[in-house]
């Protein structure tokens, strides 16, 4: 049985967002909302804020069991020197073979690394509770014993178009083609945010409207939409769970 006689594990998360004034203040940054689902006792969580340049030394890698790669207003198929520095080190991780967790920006950006591609939606923007269709076949879905359809957060214009050689999908929607996959053993995607809470999401959609994203009209239906269903949150933190630190 796995123990908590001495887990010492160690995680690094890679942030891709600048934090909101919201969750800085109720969440202590989205670091603290990964930490607050991911995180058990005795184990180590540091962050990088790979934004600001901030990545692991080389020499350390392997000290560690796994990473978290975060969401992001930027663009996966952008060419910022952090997001090509960032392609460049998710390829390292995958020749060490070291567990990766891809969410949303950081699901695109694993594509990418790995020889899949990614962009806007033509369907545009996916905000509010979607959801997302199970792959039967797929040995990690039978082993978390995940059921067929599961509900999970979305806000997001891109999506992965196209999967990397041998990546493998295991979730799919009517609205998005690739929302899981699965790389080897050791690297999975998700398109949607199993770590937000009603209130972040609700909190960002504020945030979109403020910045022109989406029109004011949109904001109070979109809202209603999110109030009316809840994600599924203990069946994603425990697909999370298990990928991360379990054997799968």
């Amino acid at each position: 049985m796995e123990g908590n006689m001495t887990n010492n594990k160690k995680f690094g998360i890679l942030l891709c967002a600048e934090d909101t004034d919201y969750v800085k203040k109720m969440y202590g940054g989205y670091f603290g909302v990964f930490v607050r689902m991911l995180e058990e006792e005795g184990e180590t969580w540091d962050l990088y804020r790979v934004t600001r340049g901030e990545f692991p030394d080389d020499d350390e890698l392997e000290t560690y069991d796994g990473f978290v790669v975060s969401g992001s207003s930027k663009d996966a198929h952008g060419n910022e020197a952090w997001i090509c520095r960032l392609v460049a080190f998710l390829k390292r991780l995958d020749s060490l073979k070291i567990k990766v967790l891809g969410i949303c920006f950081g699901h695109q950006i694993l594509s990418r690394a790995l020889g899949g591609k990614s962009g806007r939606s033509i369907t545009g923007w996916d905000i509010g509770t979607r959801t997302v269709h199970f792959s039967s076949s797929s040995k990690l879905v039978q082993s978390v014993k995940m059921p067929a359809l599961l509900s999970i957060y979305e806000i997001h214009r891109d999506e992965v178009w196209e999967l990397p050689p041998k990546a493998e999908l295991i979730a799919w929607s009517d609205k998005t083609g690739v929302e899981m996959f699965r790389y080897g053993d050791h690297i999975m995607g998700i398109q949607g945010h199993p770590e937000y809470t009603k209130d972040i999401l609700l909190n960002l959609i504020d945030r979109l409207v403020n910045l022109d994203y989406i029109e004011d009209s949109e904001c109070d239906e979109l809202k209603a939409k999110v109030e009316e269903r809840e994600p599924d949150r203990e069946a994603l933190k425990r697909l999370c769970l298990s990928f991360l630190k379990g054997g799968l």
